[in-house]
């Protein structure tokens, strides 16, 4: 079931970027999904920039986002690989890491050399060939770790 996982770049006005929303307006992660409903509704994306849709039997299941800032006053520090999200009864499955290694993968085909992953969670990010950086502050004046991996 889980091994037929596609991992797609979602465009705006598409019927994947319909069903993204309506995913983000029904997922359990309270802290981004106002915002992340604003960003899709106003397609704030460019350039680069870009959503990606984990799909099982023709249903998104998780996401990632590809941006130039996240919740960080860092203007230096990008492309943030953001948003990343699997759905509870999917978890364990190995999907954020497919999810991970496309945004790397789009983010190399666009010219980047590394990409950067905040988080609270120590021991996850490593397992996909991150490293730790430093601490940094949000705007919401929390603590959050910076990770970052080169692309070979």
């Amino acid at each position: 079931m889980y091994n037929s996982i596609i991992i797609k770049k979602v465009n705006k006005d598409t019927e994947l970027a319909d069903q993204l929303l309506n995913f983000v307006k029904n997922f359990s992660w309270e802290d981004v999904k106002e915002h992340t409903i604003w960003m899709i509704n106003n397609w704030v994306f460019t350039d680069w920039e870009a959503e990606f849709a984990a799909i099982s039997d023709g249903k998104i299941v998780g996401m990632a986002s590809l941006m130039k800032t996240d919740y960080y006053p860092l203007p230096e520090v990008y492309p943030w690989i953001s948003s990343i999200f699997v759905c509870e009864e999917y978890r364990g499955h190995r999907i954020s890491e497919k999810l991970i290694e496309f945004a790397n993968y789009y983010a190399k085909q666009n010219g980047f050399d590394k990409t950067y992953i905040p988080s609270q969670h120590i021991g996850l990010y490593e397992r996909y060939g991150y490293r730790y950086v430093k601490d940094i502050v949000n705007y919401g004046n929390e603590t959050d770790r910076l990770y970052v991996k080169n692309l070979k």
